[in-house]
């Protein structure tokens, strides 16, 4: 049959109508009928969290790519964490008495144990090389005192703690003789309270239950963690062990042998202080965050022989544990978390 002209327009018309419906969701994008998709925040590498946003899993860390005058890129890694503030606080002092002078902190503490610096003092102010007799080291102290005084504490709530370290250093043992005479409690620190005391300043709690802390120190390096609801400590060679003659092949072996205490499940991020980490971490900070993520140790040149032989220390936890994200507090110190554990 013949079709006339008037059924060949009406086919054609009929033909359009169903190729356009046929081709609509193709070209719309094909989305009705979707959940528009979210994104997550990449989490810190090594750790357990999930990508859903909904947990109350620990902060995540970013990474940011620059380019330098070289003209070449760098990544940088931030570690995005902010502590609680303390509500009603009262201002604490507490000084380190350590093997070459002190370092003190001011920090304002609420009863629930949140706490924020007010300020720091690495060393820098009362050195022990211009203490040559009692005068001069009960001159030095009273002015040193007086000006952590000025900041609002009171004597009350000033603490000295001498660590572990310091211990053995003769100088130490005269100056803690000088505060005991001038009205002052000395408090003698083992390694493994500071470890410990460390822990409790340094590890936010959304960390505690899957991270370890390190703190490495010229006389020594503590490292803990949590295991069972109690604080596991363990105490290694400090950055000067090559004064001692030892080898770092040697240093960097026992490292190794006694990391691997540390559980599988309590390496998501290390936590890190002490002088050299303290180097480390000056070198790419990024204004004035708390917290700064170190690099690798490989991508760190020692300009001396200390900072060798803490290299040496961190290198060997580093390829121990398998942690990747080590993490600078530039607030925290064992003697806060002396501060932290006295009950008034």
């Amino acid at each position: 049959m013949k079709i006339k002209p008037l059924g060949v327009v009406v086919v054609l018309l009929i033909m359009g109508v169903l190729g356009y419906f046929a081709l609509s969701p193709r070209l719309t994008g094909g989305n009705q009928g979707r959940d528009i998709s979210s994104t997550t925040s990449p989490s810190i590498p090594g750790s357990n969290r999930t990508t859903d946003n909904t947990t109350d899993a620990p902060a995540a860390s970013t990474t940011t790519t620059t380019t330098n005058t070289a003209g070449t890129t760098e990544e940088t890694r931030e570690f995005n964490y902010t502590p609680e503030k303390p509500e009603n606080g009262t201002l604490r002092g507490v000084v380190e008495v350590g093997a070459t002078g002190f370092n003190s902190f001011v920090i304002n503490m609420d009863r629930q144990k949140r706490w924020e610096i007010v300020s720091k003092d690495f060393g820098e102010s009362l050195a022990y090389e211009g203490l040559a007799t009692t005068e001069d080291i009960r001159a030095g102290l009273k002015k040193y005192l007086s000006a952590m005084f000025d900041k609002g504490v009171a004597k009350n709530n000033m603490h000295f703690v001498i660590s572990s370290g310091a211990q053995k250093e003769p100088k130490t043992t005269t100056i803690s003789n000088e505060l005991k005479k001038m009205g002052y409690v000395v408090n003698n620190v083992t390694a493994e309270q500071e470890g410990k005391l460390g822990f409790n300043a340094t590890v936010p709690p959304a960390f505690a239950d899957n991270s370890f802390l390190v703190d490495i120190g010229s006389g020594n390096t503590k490292i803990s963690w949590q295991e069972n609801g109690r604080l596991q400590s363990i105490e290694l060679p400090g950055a000067k062990y090559y004064e001692k003659g030892t080898a770092d092949e040697q240093v960097y072996n026992q490292v190794k042998t006694l990391v691997a205490k540390i559980p599988a499940s309590k390496r998501n991020v290390g936590f890190i202080l002490g002088g050299v980490p303290f180097t480390l971490a000056k070198q790419h900070r990024q204004g004035e965050e708390r917290y700064t993520v170190l690099k690798a140790p490989g991508e760190y040149k020692a300009v001396d022989k200390k900072m060798a032989s803490g290299l040496n220390i961190y290198k060997g936890l580093a390829e121990a544990t398998g942690t990747d994200t080590f993490v600078f507090d530039w607030d925290a110190n064992f003697t806060i978390g002396f501060l932290l554990s006295l009950n008034k």
